[in-house]
């Protein structure tokens, strides 16, 4: 599963975590394959954090993170040093990507790299903010995305059998 990590400097990390045949994780950040083993769970406020939490090993570097408030917040201590992480899996910035978002920019665009199964708005259309517009697959899931305001169809950048990258515009609404 992948996950999207923001630290509080703004910078985000991509994070890939694979079980093996075995149950061992691979991780993967950023590209790059890093060693990550888990230390162990606190139960009942014992980690440094006063919470309940999992201490990771990665790269030789105990972490320990434990979930504070709504998600996606995560609580980080490492290197002695303690802060917040927002942390989103794929499948919530899909979910995110579905929703209008009040005025919208008007640009619909792919939450990740999929194919377009069909356009559901076409050239010219008046659309509602929320009216689905395109249906992409991804992860082996369908994802229906939708208007982010209302308006006119400007432009529709792809067609049904389309392979997408994360984050290319698909429709425009004017």
């Amino acid at each position: 599963m992948k996950y999207f990590v923001t630290l509080p400097s703004g910078r985000e990390h991509v994070v890939d975590l694979v079980e093996d045949a075995d149950g061992r994780l691979k991780v993967t950040v950023d590209g790059e394959v890093v060693r990550a083993d888990l230390v162990g769970r606190t139960a009942g406020g014992r980690g440094a954090s006063g919470r309940d939490a999992s201490t990771v090993l990665i790269d030789g570097h105990a972490i320990e993170l434990w979930i504070e408030g709504a998600p996606p917040k995560v609580g980080v201590i490492a290197d002695g040093r303690r802060f917040f992480a927002d942390v989103e899996s794929e499948r919530m910035r899909i979910r995110a990507a579905g929703k209008p978002t009040g005025g919208g920019e008007g640009v619909v665009r792919s939450p990740m790299p999929g194919r377009v199964v069909r356009v559901m708005a076409g050239l010219g259309a008046e659309v509602e903010a929320g009216a689905p517009v395109v249906v992409v697959e991804a992860m082996k899931m369908e994802n229906e995305l939708v208007a982010t305001r209302a308006g006119k169809i400007l432009k529709v950048h792809v067609a049904a059998g389309a392979t997408v990258e994360g984050g290319a515009a698909l429709i425009e609404i004017g």
